[in-house]
């Protein structure tokens, strides 16, 4: 089977891997464009699945958008099969989708129909949900509405951040594709329509998303912490300087605080403060410096017990 793989993070890795590890024919890879990163912007980084493309002598399309005559005939040039879509970052128009002979299938980080969009595996840890999994879609211009072909299952663990998840998901989606394609060779895949009533959503997470609101719960604001750590990183504020936090877990409070307010920086970590209850945070990131033990950041007086974050 003559294989198109799309993707573009770090997330789409080890499928693109384990397709070439179990003997697939990867005949292209369609990535974004390389980035401009640095303080000038003017070093430009390749997309990670785009070097292990070149290490392995596989051709990559890049286009800006992925329409148009010119990059429909430079896809059919490589005669794919099938296409396999991985976080690629666009949506498809349906003449993409439908140009190889057996379709587009994607691999989404959810348990299909609930959590349909961009953020599926930080909607996952924010809602306190016990498991998620990954769901092989044949994909269709709606959103994630496509019919299932397999799905795999996997507990969200306590205290499991956003990039600890992101990568079980990932090698478990490896897993899933490969399972998926041999059981297409072999016509031994039932496709299950979804249910559209059941459909949940995980819109793409914006910067106000991320933003911690001490007012809630402390089960709630540790897990919007780790919903979003590494990245893009969950924040507050502290005297209208914003601050990235990292690693968070309930704590103990013992006298009635307003929300936000600092009670305690130990070596443990910084204790704040919730609608009830309080949360631990063990690293910070002020805004233009590295990441920090809240006690490193107290010794500096960056931030001190009476403080209010808001």
């Amino acid at each position: 089977m003559r294989v198109l793989f799309w993707g573009t993070p770090d997330f789409a890795l080890p499928p693109l891997r384990a397709l070439i590890g179990e003997g697939f024919e990867v005949v292209g890879v369609v990535t974004q464009p390389d980035k401009p990163v640095g303080r000038s912007r003017t070093t430009l980084q390749a997309p990670p699945v785009k070097a292990l493309a070149i290490v392995e002598g596989i051709p990559v399309l890049q286009p800006e958008r992925p329409r148009g005559d010119d990059f429909l005939a430079a896809m059919a040039a490589l005669e794919p099969d099938i296409s396999v879509v991985v976080a690629y970052g666009h949506i498809l128009p349906r003449t993409v989708i439908d140009l190889p002979p057996r379709g587009t299938l994607n691999i989404h980080a959810s348990l299909l129909p609930a959590l349909r969009g961009a953020a599926p595996i930080q909607a996952a840890i924010r809602q306190g949900l016990d498991e998620t999994g990954i769901t092989i879609m044949r994909m269709v211009p709606a959103l994630d509405a496509g019919p299932m072909l397999h799905v795999l299952r996997t507990p969200v663990l306590p205290d499991e951040t956003y990039g600890e998840l992101a990568l079980r998901l990932s090698e478990l989606g490896a897993l899933a594709l490969i399972e998926s394609l041999a059981l297409l060779e072999l016509d031994k895949i039932a496709e299950e329509p979804q249910d559209d009533a059941l459909a949940t959503y995980a819109p793409k997470v914006d910067r106000e998303t991320a933003r911690v609101d001490w007012a809630l719960p402390a089960l709630e604001v540790c897990r919007t912490v780790r919903a979003y750590d590494p990245k893009p990183s969950a924040w507050t504020t502290r005297g209208g300087a914003a601050m990235k936090l990292f690693g968070a877990q309930p704590a103990p409070r013992s006298a009635a605080r307003e929300p936000g307010e600092v009670l305690l920086i130990d070596e443990e970590g910084l204790v704040v403060a919730c609608g009830q209850g309080a949360a631990r945070i063990t690293a910070v990131q002020p805004a233009g410096k590295k990441r920090l033990r809240p006690i490193e950041l107290a010794r500096g007086r960056g931030i001190a017990v009476g403080d209010r974050l808001s």
